[in-house]
């Protein structure tokens, strides 16, 4: 192994390793909360997804579950009716990051303990 980096391409992603093309796909300030929303609490209108992320601006949300239904993380499925009904679920690959988002999670409720001068179960160190 040489540990040299070669870019590589998947789809229209361009990469050097394979944690960069992660971060291409799952990255960024909204993406990952989008896919903890939807992996707790499964189907979600486009509301309902706003409601349980209030920081987010309809702009962006629209934006980042377009980016995740192209990239194959997010079911986009439209109801042909008056007015219109569009709900947001996990693939089955979408799914699958769960364990990456709720390691993340875990991540951060040390990071807050540490910060905070104590560990994770609250505990002075």
């Amino acid at each position: 192994m040489s540990g040299e980096c070669r870019l590589k391409l998947c789809g229209e992603k361009r990469y050097y390793c394979t944690v960069e093309l992660t971060l291409q796909v799952i990255g960024g300030k909204w993406k990952p909360i989008i896919i903890h929303r939807l992996g707790q609490k499964g189907t979600l209108r486009f509301s309902e997804v706003k409601r349980s992320i209030p920081n987010i601006t309809q702009k962006m949300l629209t934006q980042q579950l377009r980016e995740l239904e192209a990239d194959g993380i997010v079911h986009r499925e439209v109801y042909p009716q008056v007015p219109p009904k569009v709900e947001y679920s996990l693939t089955e690959l979408g799914r699958s990051v769960m364990p990456v988002i709720e390691n993340l999670g875990g991540w951060g409720r040390r990071y807050e303990a540490w910060h905070a001068g104590t560990d994770a179960k609250g505990q002075a160190v």
